[in-house]
């Protein structure tokens, strides 16, 4: 077969297979156009039923929305028609009552028309009954009301003044009675044992070759000892014995417990005395604030600052007239608080006010004043409370009393510190020094008798009345503590009063 006709007929075939393929494409579009016309009928269908359903369940809602409110307007207005029939009948209640109230105003006011007319007439009853009576009488009613007065207070002055003077005495006999019952108690209620020590310490030792080794090779070791604890060692002829002496009783104690372990150790050198009397101020430190912290636990303190706490524990190795400053301390606290407990004060700032009156003296070979004047500044650097501080400044009446616990506190440091044994001197030095003050005192123009009371501490001077003025007797107070200050070595402070006493007697016969 020629080409060319071969061509023409691949031609003319593929010309027909175009046809059947665009025909069968035309033939799947048709049935697809109309497969998606009954899927959007359907849809539509489905839509409309669905707009039913929902309008036919929103009428439904509506409705019973309606019916419901229908219901809460139908209870309403019965309950305001309910409200308004009270508010009615409570109209018709006032109105009911106002007019009784003004019948009563009525009534009222008829009274005291009526009582105003008897009280007039009353009056003028008395006026003629007083003028009839000053008439008789010759005086005038203030005359007369001025004489009866004066007769009766003629009369009874006496008897008023008699009666004042028993109140007063029993009154003060009552209260008098009352303070030492009140004193008497709280003694009884406290007894503790009193311990005493002096401005020495005495070290038993085991032979006398140690005592050897403490002075050392030319007094080296004894040297070292005393430059390390600042305190000076006695050694003596004493037997198995070396006394440590020292005002400072913390240093005493750290040498006494440095010297003990140097003696149980044996070997006593300058390097091994420095490292023994470190271990003891460690010892020391360490007692110090134990000391301190059952102070506080015994007493019930609370809330003082650990510092405080801590310069009270220094009291424990502090001695006066050879009693323990903090068993003093401690004793003052509960005698202190029970005697607040009984006239009805501040017991726990009393306690707390007797237990650090004396903290001054922890500090008193370091800081320049007076112990109550460092205590002060202890506590006000430290902030303790302003009424402990007052409790505590006044015990030696350096500041007046501005509480009743301040003059607690004076009366439980008098206690503690009068008790029988409480306190050690010297019996000579105490002798001594009583008539020394007695005999400065008396040596003044116009003393008619002078006493020293209170271990020393107060010497009391009663002058003659007609010699001594009371402006002479305030000047002569001064001049004695001067003269005392000037002339007599005495520990603390000593208490100077000039008593100038005018005294008028009568006899009853």
């Amino acid at each position: 077969m020629p080409l060319k006709t071969v061509a023409l007929l691949l031609s003319t075939a593929s010309l027909i297979s175009l046809a059947i393929g665009y025909y069968l494409r035309l033939i799947i579009s048709l049935g697809k156009k109309g497969s998606m016309e009954l899927d959007i009928k359907q849809m539509m269908l489905q839509a409309k039923e669905r707009e039913k359903s929902i309008l036919d369940e929103a009428q439904n809602k509506a409705e019973e929305l309606l019916l419901t409110a229908r219901q809460e307007i139908k209870e309403k207005e019965e309950a305001n028609k309910r409200t308004e029939e009270r508010l009615i009948k409570k109209d018709e209640l006032l109105d009911h009552r106002q007019l009784e109230i003004e019948k009563e105003v009525e009534d009222i006011k008829k009274r005291i028309q009526e009582i105003r007319v008897i009280r007039e007439n009353t009056e003028k009853i008395e006026n003629e009954k007083r003028f009839e009576l000053e008439k008789v009488a010759k005086l005038s009613h203030a005359e007369a009301k001025e004489e009866i007065l004066r007769e009766v207070e003629k009369e009874a002055e006496s008897d008023i003044l008699t009666r004042m003077k028993k109140l007063e005495i029993q009154g003060q006999e009552k209260l008098e009675e009352k303070a030492k019952g009140i004193l008497a108690t709280s003694i009884q209620r406290l007894s503790n044992s009193v311990s005493s020590d002096m401005l020495t310490t005495h070290i038993e030792i085991p032979n006398d070759e140690i005592k050897g080794k403490i002075i050392g090779k030319e007094g080296r070791n004894i040297k070292a000892f005393e430059r390390a604890t600042g305190v000076e060692v006695i050694v003596d002829d004493t037997p198995g014995s070396i006394t440590i002496s020292s005002f400072d009783p913390v240093r005493r104690q750290i040498a006494k417990i440095a010297l003990e372990k140097l003696i149980a150790d044996g070997r006593i050198q300058p390097a091994k005395i420095e490292e023994m009397v470190k271990t003891a101020e460690q010892e020391i430190s360490k007692t110090i604030k134990q000391k301190g912290e059952e102070a506080v636990y015994e007493t019930g303190i609370l809330g003082l600052d650990p510092r405080i706490v801590s310069i009270l524990g220094r009291l424990h190795f502090r001695t006066s007239y050879g009693q323990n400053v903090l068993a003093h301390s401690i004793e003052m606290a509960h005698i202190a608080g029970m005697i607040a407990e009984e006239i009805g004060a501040n017991a726990q700032v009393a306690r707390a006010g007797a237990l650090v009156h004396d903290i001054g003296k922890a500090l008193d070979h370091e800081v320049v004043g007076t112990h109550v004047e460092i205590g002060r500044r202890i506590l006000q650097k430290f902030g303790a409370d302003d009424a402990i501080i007052k409790a505590m400044q006044a015990h030696h009446e350096e500041y007046p009393y501005e509480t009743i616990e301040s003059m607690i506190v004076q009366a439980a440091d008098a206690i503690s510190g009068g008790r029988p044994g409480a306190r050690r001197d010297s019996v000579e030095n105490y002798l001594k020094r009583l008539k020394d003050l007695e005999a400065v005192a008396t040596s003044f123009k116009g003393v008619e008798k002078a006493y020293a009371l209170q271990a020393g501490r107060e010497i009391r001077i009663f002058v003659t009345p007609t010699e001594v003025t009371d402006l002479e007797a305030k000047k002569m107070a001064r001049d004695i503590a001067l003269r005392i200050e000037s002339e007599l070595k005495y520990p603390g402070e000593i208490k100077v009063a000039v008593i100038r006493e005018t005294r008028t007697i009568e006899f009853a016969r």
